[in-house]
């Protein structure tokens, strides 16, 4: 069976992991996923992710990041833009996430990046999500 927001699986997979304290998470490769994930690293908010390279397909393994008091960094991930709603946004319409201190993951003409980065490149485009 095919899964119709195979973005918003992979947060929830993240979310779910952080939730049951896993070091890392699993999930289908794709190179819009990976692009996020890519985002979140350079963020802070996991470790970093690796490639695994199977017979019939590949897969990401996610590695999560904790603080020393064993909180999950991220307290909040979700997708803001769903199959069935598209958002988007011009950078100067889009609100800073708990005043500076989380981030939106967009995709523009630029790529997948953050709104920090997308505000210093003066683009907009689709939230895809929001984390905190």
């Amino acid at each position: 069976m095919s899964m119709s927001d195979p973005i918003a699986d992979m947060l929830s997979r993240i979310r779910n992991g952080q939730r049951a304290r896993l070091i890392s998470v699993i999930c289908p490769f794709s190179k819009i996923k990976e692009s996020i994930l890519k985002v979140l690293t350079e963020e802070g908010y996991i470790n970093g992710y690796s490639i695994q390279k199977g017979e019939s397909f590949d897969n990401l393994e996610i590695e999560l990041k904790y603080l020393n008091t064993g909180r999950a960094v991220i307290n909040e991930i979700a997708r803001v833009s769903k199959p069935g709603k598209r958002v988007t946004s011009s950078i100067g319409d889009l609100p800073s996430h708990y005043n500076g201190l989380g981030i939106y993951i967009l995709t523009t003409s630029k790529g997948i990046v953050s709104d920090r980065e997308a505000r210093a490149l003066g683009v907009g485009g689709e939230v895809i999500c929001k984390v905190f």
